[in-house]
């Protein structure tokens, strides 16, 4: 497993690497173009290549209803701990306790990357590098649901809706314009390309492309990490980052895990993919949003950091309680 897990992550250390020492070498502004060239371009390109090489009709029992559930809990949570942290910081007269509380609490932008942070999960880049390593194949498909399920309603629709809310406070929030977001996702029409030419035959270096531009995806997107990290004002802007982290690979898999069980009667391999897949590390799409939507890049940044860590902890406990 130590093994599998190296290969696994040996990119995003490297990429990430790279981009820390890169943005000493380019333009600030590097970061904030990448970031929307993933949006419209780089994301759109491997769902649509995802899209059309999945086999939608392999059965995938209740991956699709977990998944929106895992999400739709995880955003409860992530808004309940927020209410309850800024009540308890305001009240707490520890001096140590009331500097770690100290967030600005009270800024959309910051509400909206801590629900974010939280919420969604790097399904696509982390989830299906690893995750069908310790799942029998025959079970892949409720890997691919899950995923698919999560990116296409999960981070680009309902994480759209939470970053358009939260994000460009200067901006009325009417319905229209939440909406208008949502319709506009350029991943939502990749996908619907993808799956309606499934049986459409491209060139081969068409084909072959599309295959690329995932890996030049994952590549942009931890060279975006890197630079991100690089502009962190110091160590104290992880701290912003600790409970979403939390949330997201320990509280939200542990949750989905004992749903799973017992209210479910899951076992084996499908409750394992449905656990590894919801705890994955917070989502890099978050910071993707940050820079479309105005929302606080720090704490995405950080708790993208310290959930890929703390996932690297946790998967052997996910492995030995809900494994064979």
């Amino acid at each position: 497993m130590t093994e599998t897990l190296f290969h696994a992550y040996l990119p995003l250390i490297a990429w990430t690497s790279l981009g820390l020492i890169m943005l000493r070498l380019v333009p600030e502004t590097l970061p904030h173009w990448l970031g929307r060239g993933l949006y419209w371009v780089g994301i759109p390109l491997e769902i649509l290549a995802l899209a059309r090489q999945t086999n939608f009709s392999e059965p995938a029992g209740l991956a699709p209803g977990i998944t929106l559930a895992a999400i739709g809990t995880g955003v409860a949570i992530a808004y309940l701990c927020l209410a309850s942290l800024q009540q308890f910081a305001a009240r707490s007269t520890n001096a140590n306790i009331s500097g770690f509380l100290a967030q600005p609490w009270d800024k959309p932008s910051y509400q909206g990357s801590f629900i974010l942070a939280a919420a969604l999960g790097n399904t696509g880049f982390v989830g299906l590098s690893i995750v069908p390593t310790f799942i029998d194949p025959e079970y892949l498909s409720w890997i691919v649901f899950f995923s698919i399920t999560h990116n296409i309603v999960g981070a680009y629709g309902f994480g759209v809706l939470i970053a358009s809310y939260f994000g460009r406070s200067e901006q009325s929030h009417h319905w229209w314009i939440h909406l208008r977001d949502v319709l506009t996702v350029p991943i939502l029409w990749a996908f619907a390309i993808g799956y309606f030419t499934q049986d459409v035959a491209l060139p081969p270096v068409i084909e072959s492309g599309l295959q690329g531009s995932i890996d030049v995806a994952i590549a942009c997107a931890f060279l975006l990490i890197g630079m991100r990290l690089s502009q962190l004002p110091g160590w104290k802007s992880f701290q912003q980052g600790i409970i979403p982290a939390v949330l997201r690979v320990i509280v939200i898999p542990g949750l989905v895990g004992v749903a799973t069980t017992f209210v479910l009667g899951l076992s084996g391999d499908r409750r394992l993919a449905m656990v590894l897949m919801s705890g994955v590390p917070t989502a890099f799409a978050g910071l993707i949003f940050a820079e479309e939507y105005e929302l606080d890049r720090t704490t995405i940044a950080s708790s993208i950091i310290l959930s890929t860590i703390l996932y690297l902890l946790v998967l052997p406990l996910w492995l030995y309680v809900f494994g064979n």
